[in-house]
């Protein structure tokens, strides 16, 4: 690293740290998940998955420069050497943030999003039951996927939060960062964060088959040999947990595989086939009340999906989930949406919005009572509240 980029942190008055901190308490006191800094605009939140603004005045080029400073201290010439950095920043006792802070053309950016103190349960995220099942296999891969944002981590922390609740085992979990802090309970809990306590997911993943763990969370399945690995694990007796950018259940598969060679395909695809045991694929929508519920995609392992991933017949998944509701508690996204409307919980624009298949969506509200249907047509009131209602 460049020494012209090391900082002396005797000359900072720390002015713009205590401005940014200001804001994100603001953030927190409203529920935002998020808050956005870029250099020569406004400040801006996002509160129940709508951005707001928050500042009037502009942060200056040189006010980010400092503020960027002042936050990374030491690591701030490692910041201007990579361009962008991840990091953990602890607000207070209650509250952390996950952080990227980034250069772009008008200077540095940053982005904070809230890591709850408080692992939710069940019941606060109003999981389906089916998923409680996937904390008691002792074996197997279990795949948490979904945009950006749509709550993958927290999903993760509840399932393994449940497990520590409920088991003895030896939990390794490897993540870029580690949100969720878990304590030991009934598990002993071994938190890794790459960058920090490992070089990359491949490597601590590696050596995590060598320290006796029962159950392995990695954060993200990034690369080929990571995939392989978690599937090497699955294989040899090790439940494993893990995420991926993917919209559901087929597109996940779909990846998985296409990471590969096309001569090695037929030996994932067998390998996966084997060891897969659920794929959670999660949507957040805006709740009548202004909040925000995740509909679910559960894929449960049966001999039918086993066989239609082994003979590569991805196509037909989707109406093995749906066929499967009732037996094996799987849904698609378009049973959970519905499900999610007839209980009053999304207004119709929002459910036809998120479904897979709005037309066939449509066909299933069209044979609910009058009654039934109003009630989930309840607009939020406040759902065009502006920046300045929220609480001071």
């Amino acid at each position: 690293m460049s020494q012209a980029n090391e900082i002396d942190v005797s000359i900072l008055t720390f002015e713009q740290l205590k401005k940014i901190r200001l804001y994100l308490k603001k953030m927190v006191d409203n529920g935002g998940s998020d808050l956005h800094l870029k250099a020569n605009s406004v400040i801006r939140a996002r509160i129940d998955g709508d951005l707001v603004q928050f500042s009037g005045a502009i942060l200056s080029r040189d006010d980010a420069m400092t503020f960027a400073k002042e936050l990374l201290r030491g690591r701030f010439a490692e910041f201007v050497e990579q361009k962008e950095i991840d990091f953990v920043y602890p607000f207070d006792e209650k509250n952390r943030f996950r952080v990227n802070m980034f250069f772009q053309v008008d200077g540095i950016s940053a982005v904070f999003r809230v890591i709850p103190i408080e692992i939710p349960s069940f019941d606060d995220l109003k999981l389906p039951e089916v998923l409680r099942s996937f904390t008691q296999k002792s074996r197997g891969l279990v795949l948490v996927t979904g945009v950006t944002g749509s709550g993958k981590s927290t999903t993760l922390a509840t399932l393994i939060n449940e497990i520590n609740l409920t088991k003895k085992k030896h939990i390794i979990t490897i993540e870029d960062p580690v949100e969720f802090v878990h304590k030991d309970r009934g598990c002993i809990i071994n938190q890794r964060s790459v960058g920090q306590d490992t070089l990359s997911f491949k490597n601590a993943l590696r050596a995590a088959l060598r320290e006796d763990p029962d159950i392995i969370l990695v954060g993200e399945m990034r690369d080929v040999e990571t995939i392989n690995l978690a599937l090497h694990a699955a294989d040899t007796g090790h439940l494993v947990f893990s995420t991926l950018h993917t919209i559901d259940a087929k597109e996940t598969i779909n990846r998985i595989i296409a990471q590969f060679p096309t001569e090695e395909q037929p030996r994932v695809r067998l390998s996966l086939a084997s060891v897969l045991e659920g794929i959670v694929s999660q949507r957040l929508i805006k709740t009548v009340d202004g909040k925000r519920r995740a509909a679910m995609e559960v894929l449960v392992k049966t001999p039918t999906i086993e066989k239609l991933i082994m003979e590569n017949r991805d196509y037909e998944i989707s109406d093995a989930i749906a066929n499967g509701s009732e037996h094996y508690k799987s849904q698609t996204f378009d049973q959970s949406i519905f499900g999610l409307y007839t209980d009053g919980v999304i207004t119709k624009e929002n459910a036809l919005s998120n479904a897979t298949s709005a037309s066939d969506l449509q066909l299933r509200m069209s044979g609910l009572t009058a009654g039934k249907a109003s009630q989930s047509d309840v607009k939020n009131s406040d759902k065009d509240e502006d920046v300045f209602d929220l609480k001071e």
